[in-house]
């Protein structure tokens, strides 16, 4: 039955989007403890997830096509308009994944703002300590102020 193909689809598409809350929540812990080794890490589980989500899209439009015609609907119609004309329990079902939907997308949005916001502030105070790096004097063995030539220097510049 079609309508059971499509809510197959919509569980997995709602794992991925749990997964996806997850992974940014793990990115916004690395961020906000100001330990950044594993942050290239974290971004890259992000991107994985988001990619299988994708992938996961095209699936889901097919399915739901595949829905709608079977309701009497035009293909691309949308999940409210199938639970509408789904028999019940199916109805209820696409409701419960479409406020699911709603629910995990708003929580994603909130976090992922977050985790930009972090790092726009993690990489402005970067920049700052880099920029105090000019600045840097040192003292000779009598505790005077000593100025050197200017040496130099290698700044790892990629964070």
């Amino acid at each position: 039955m079609p309508l059971n193909g499509l809510s197959e689809v919509l569980w997995h598409q709602r794992n991925l989007l749990e997964l996806l809350l997850f992974k940014l929540e793990e990115e916004q812990m690395i961020l906000t403890s100001g330990r950044s080794r594993w942050l290239s890490h974290a971004t890259r589980e992000v991107e994985t997830v988001l990619d299988e989500i994708r992938q996961a899209e095209l699936g889901r439009a097919v399915a739901a096509d595949t829905a709608a015609m079977h309701l009497g609907l035009l293909p691309g119609s949308p999940l409210a308009l199938l639970a509408e004309h789904a028999p019940a329990p199916w109805d209820e079902l696409l409701r419960a994944h479409r406020d699911a939907f709603a629910t995990l997308s708003a929580e994603i949005g909130q976090l992922a703002d977050g985790n930009r916001e972090l790092l726009a502030m993690s990489h402005r105070a970067t920049q700052e300590t880099l920029l105090s790096l000019q600045d840097v004097s040192t003292y000779d063995v009598t505790g005077q102020s000593a100025t050197s030539e200017r040496v130099a220097q290698l700044v790892d510049r990629t964070f």
